[in-house]
């Protein structure tokens, strides 16, 4: 999965209303006193933050963990990359979305269909940060 580097955010957004609720399939009340406190969506995420950047994710490398094509990915550098977490790994400069095996050393997908991608002692493996959370938009899911 190949990803697209859109950089990082350095201004806080507009809070936005967080209703004190679960919300079930069902049409719920934006009444007022619902509302248990106004959140920011770049503090929750971390996007303010100078390690913290974002990307665009490209293929379907990586559908068995909910990473799908066209997904905004947000990576955080200053986190250790560990295996089994979800990286932007740069193998000779190529970025891709892996998930780092539990060797810490050989990534893969997390779709069947694509064949393994070794890591050889003579190429050059850079990881770029730790992918944090992704966010899948649903309104062109049935377009």
């Amino acid at each position: 999965m190949s990803i697209d580097y859109l950089g990082h955010i350095d201004t806080p957004g507009q809070a936005l209303p967080l209703y004190s609720f679960t919300v079930p399939s069902g049409f719920p009340s934006l009444a007022q006193d619902h509302i248990e406190r106004e959140i920011s969506l770049d503090e929750l995420l971390g996007l303010c933050l100078p390690q913290v950047f974002l990307a665009r994710a490209g293929g379907d490398s990586m559908k068995g963990v909910g990473i799908f094509d066209g997904d905004l990915v947000v990576v955080d550098r200053a986190i250790e990359a560990k295996p089994g977490l979800i990286v932007i790994t740069a193998p000779n400069n190529e970025p891709l979305i892996k998930t780092l095996c539990k060797d810490g050393e050989q990534p893969h997908s997390e779709n069947a269909t694509f064949a393994p991608r070794y890591i050889f002692e003579s190429d050059e493996l850079l990881i770029w940060g730790v992918v944090l959370y992704s966010i899948h938009s649903h309104t062109h899911a049935r377009a």
